[in-house]
């Protein structure tokens, strides 16, 4: 009975596990475009996905996703020439300030709209 109970509790400790936040780099755009177009494809990447993408100021972005009672929150820094994602806040996602480790699904979210991105530029 213990070896079953110790199993379970394996299995729920790391399929709810804690993973340090992805963020993504400046990333190079491969056919620069101007401030506005890149906006764009951010934007609409983001819509593609759930993201709530709104300009904060020129060259800054505000993503947010509603995902049940998870909320995440990013700053997404872009110009014509390359674009960053950076973890502002959350709600729900188990973030640890001092380790800066994050609900692991957290990042599949972020690498999805990553690659969203990538896509549309």
């Amino acid at each position: 009975m213990k070896k079953l109970l110790l199993a379970t509790l394996l299995f729920l400790f790391t399929a709810c596990g804690l993973a340090p936040v992805y963020n993504v780099e400046p990333t190079k755009i491969e056919n620069p475009k101007s401030m506005e177009a890149t906006y764009k494809a951010i934007k609409e990447a983001g819509q593609s996905l759930g993201w709530k993408i709104r300009k904060q100021q020129e060259g800054v972005a505000k993503g947010t996703l509603h995902l049940r009672s998870h909320v995440a929150v990013v700053r997404i820094n872009y110009s014509a020439s390359d674009y960053s994602i950076t973890y502002v806040k959350s709600q729900n996602l188990k973030y640890d300030p001092e380790t800066k480790e994050i609900h692991k699904n957290y990042n599949s979210w972020i690498k999805n709209l990553e690659n969203a991105i990538d896509i549309n530029l």
